[in-house]
């Protein structure tokens, strides 16, 4: 297929989704249109020679779109950089505490947890997953994805410090998510390679540090440039090519999409959007368009998901093992956010009360599944991808439609 016929075929079933969900089905829109790609995808599955033509194009879909490289590589810096656009940055100053501490020491206890807890499980059904494996496991599924969680608190009503708290998490956990991916999957397929404190420093000083750099420094080139015009649609073009740039250099440089997309979100938002800008309807006018490019993006994306179902090997033991990996990841987090709240109690202040919240509130989703699916051809990749997309889509449905409920209940 075609670039141009793979756009169009996606937006067509996006599209399509999309009014169903509104005419019909009346779900928040990211988890109808990801509900319905889900119902295609089994249909393709379950009873694909009735309707040769919906399997082929299904299939077809799946099979052209290289779905890790298109979400972490371009999709990622446009979905980030618009909730960064929006984030307040004055709440976040005011929680980075609890921001940092769990989007780095939370995420490596969660990992390590979840990769302990897995290795157990996985014993239960005569499974064989090596100890690495685990690791790499719980490196892509402890981060918070930003996009999910973005577009699925838009619709909660999470108390306005533990929104800030888990979308700010959401945003910066993804550089240790990736560090300790990488190194773990390099002990994994590399023969004599050991895991190395100084090694994994260096590549999370190249990928976190890096990244913001990169991102900052774009982020104020930009925005000295839309200083400096009134024409609209100029400064439209500048934020989007920021973007793009930002995705095609960060690849270039081996530094951190998501972390640069963010640094150059939080820069250009937090000063286009200050009333005593030059123009103060900069800030107002590029902040609609950039919604609805984030709206646009996360319809394309969610839908993506539910698609990739195709690539699901729905063995009996990796369902189990999937749905276990639900419980065992739902704990970790909670302990991931427990453990530092106790001991570091004094500059925290997080509530007990809060950290279910803030448990049922970390939702995972692409980045998980584009991690899962760039694993390279094991034995125990399958098993991988089937449990990664059985707690991602878990975490979107399930977690996304009660969350509310969870907050009204602990919060009243």
């Amino acid at each position: 297929m075609e670039v141009f016929e793979i756009v169009t075929l996606l937006f067509g079933i996006s599209t399509l989704f999309s009014f169903i969900n509104a005419r019909w089905i009346k779900l928040p829109g990211v988890i109808g249109v990801m509900l319905l790609a889900i119902v295609a995808a089994i249909i393709t599955l379950v009873a694909g020679k009735a309707f040769p033509l919906f399997t082929n194009l299904v299939l077809t879909l799946s099979d052209d779109i290289d779905f890790s490289k298109t979400v972490l590589d371009i999709l990622l810096g446009f979905l980030l950089f618009a909730s960064a656009l929006h984030f307040d940055v004055n709440k976040l100053r005011e929680n980075m505490r609890s921001v940092l501490t769990i989007s780095t020491i939370g995420v490596i206890i969660s990992a390590m947890l979840f990769a302990g807890m897995l290795y157990y499980v996985t014993g239960w059904f005569d499974v064989q997953l090596p100890a690495i494996y685990c690791m790499i496991f719980g490196a892509l599924i402890a981060p918070t994805d930003a996009v999910a969680v973005s577009a699925l608190l838009k619709e909660s009503k999470m108390p306005s410090r533990l929104e800030t708290i888990i979308s700010g998490e959401s945003l910066f956990n993804d550089g240790i998510g990736i560090v300790l991916f990488i190194s773990f999957l390099d002990i994994a397929t590399i023969p004599g390679k050991s895991f190395s404190f100084g090694g994994a420093a260096l590549l999370f000083a190249q990928e976190v540090f890096g990244g913001l750099l990169l991102g900052g420094v774009l982020g104020w080139v930009a925005y000295r440039m839309m200083r400096v015009v009134n024409d609209f649609q100029t400064i439209v073009l500048i934020s989007i090519t920021l973007v793009m740039a930002i995705c095609l250099l960060s690849g270039l440089l081996h530094v951190s999409i998501p972390l640069a997309a963010v640094a150059a979100g939080l820069l250009v938002g937090s000063r286009c959007f200050d009333q005593s800008a030059a123009d103060p309807k900069t800030g107002e006018y590029l902040g609609r368009i950039w919604k609805l490019i984030d709206d646009l993006l996360n319809t394309l994306l969610f839908v993506l998901i539910g698609l990739q179902m195709v690539t699901v090997s729905f063995t009996a033991d990796y369902l189990w093992i999937g749905f276990i990996a639900v419980f065992v990841l739902l704990l970790a987090r909670l302990l991931s956010i427990l453990l530092p709240v106790i001991l570091l109690r004094r500059t925290l202040h997080i509530h007990l009360n809060n950290l279910f919240i803030l448990t049922w509130g970390g939702l995972r989703g692409g980045i998980s599944v584009a991690l899962a699916l760039s694993l390279p051809d094991t034995p125990y990749r399958e098993l991988i991808i089937t449990a990664s997309f059985f707690i991602v889509v878990f975490s979107v449905i399930c977690q996304g439609l009660t969350l509310n409920k969870v907050v009204n209940r602990l919060i009243g």
